[in-house]
């Protein structure tokens, strides 16, 4: 049996990449959320699942720019924020995210699978948390980030 056949046979966790994106918009500096047009709806970081035949970075870069129109700079490429694999992370199915942080550049707008493309501070991240808006597991994605950045 040829190896790709022996590949198919397995179910596996589906790869996705996240992304926490640091951005500026000339009045104020924060992250970019999305709100999702698609179930499960609510706030999420701008990701989606990974593509045969690009890497992670790639796909992460890939899918910060069709969900938010920003051009972006991974901070670590070889060295992502975390992986999280949680079987029920996702309510759609076991899903394996890895989540880079990256600098935005360009024009803020939403596309895609996002409904908004919104450019949240801080603080505002932080009024976010525990309230039940934020999908998946990005909350404790986003907590992980601001210990990481030593705003916790």
């Amino acid at each position: 049996m040829p190896a790709q056949d022996k590949i198919q046979v397995y179910r596996n966790p589906i790869p996705t990449t996240d992304i926490v994106i640091e951005y500026n918009n000339g009045d104020k500096d924060g992250i970019v959320l999305i709100t999702r047009k698609n179930p499960p709806h609510g706030i999420a970081l701008p990701g989606g699942f990974a593509e045969l035949g690009i890497s992670l970075e790639e796909n992460a870069a890939k899918e910060a720019k069709e969900e938010t129109g920003l051009e972006v700079i991974l901070e670590s490429p070889e060295s992502p924020l975390c992986v999280h694999s949680d079987p029920l992370r996702d309510p759609r199915a076991h899903m394996i995210s890895v989540t880079y942080v990256a600098k935005g550049y360009g024009e803020l707008r939403a596309g895609d699978d996002a409904k908004t493309a919104t450019l949240y501070t801080i603080n505002e991240v932080r009024d976010l948390l525990g309230q039940g808006q934020i999908v998946f597991d990005h909350e404790r994605i986003l907590m992980k980030y601001l210990e990481h950045r030593g705003y916790a």
